[in-house]
């Protein structure tokens, strides 16, 4: 359902996906955040990418308030606990500054870690014989 306002220029809607978008945004801006999830595929969580925003997210929209429940992977290394709390604040700040909605809770709900690919290291490669001029 759309969260609708009337004034006495006529009606704002906004819908449950664009409150969705700008929280998908603002979690993937957080720094240990691998991305948005799709779920759980097979017993391993399936990591979206940016074109996917909305996906991960679940959003309830009420007259003047929203909650919101985040479906996430983070990345190894980096203390859950925080990026969690970051993570609400800085979606909790977005919507309501860009809806004008009040976030009531942002739920985080954290579905795997993402690690580092190794990189492959490249033999050495020997630098061809530099001709000396005489």
């Amino acid at each position: 359902m759309a969260e609708e306002r009337r004034n006495e220029l006529g009606e704002l809607k906004i819908a449950n996906e664009v409150v969705g978008i700008i929280a998908g945004l603002a979690a993937t801006e957080i720094k240990g955040v691998a991305g948005m999830s799709g779920g759980i595929a097979g017993g391993i969580a399936e990591l979206l990418g940016r074109k996917n925003l909305s996906k991960g997210v679940k959003v309830e929209v009420g007259e003047h308030e929203t909650a919101v429940d985040l479906f996430v992977v983070v990345d190894y290394g980096f203390n859950i606990p925080e990026v969690s709390k970051e993570m609400q604040e800085n979606v909790k700040r977005a919507i309501e500054v860009m809806t004008g909605l009040d976030v009531v809770e942002v739920n985080i709900h954290i579905l795997g870690v993402h690690f580092p690919q190794p990189i492959e290291e490249k033999p050495e490669e020997t630098p061809p014989p530099v001709a000396r001029l005489k």
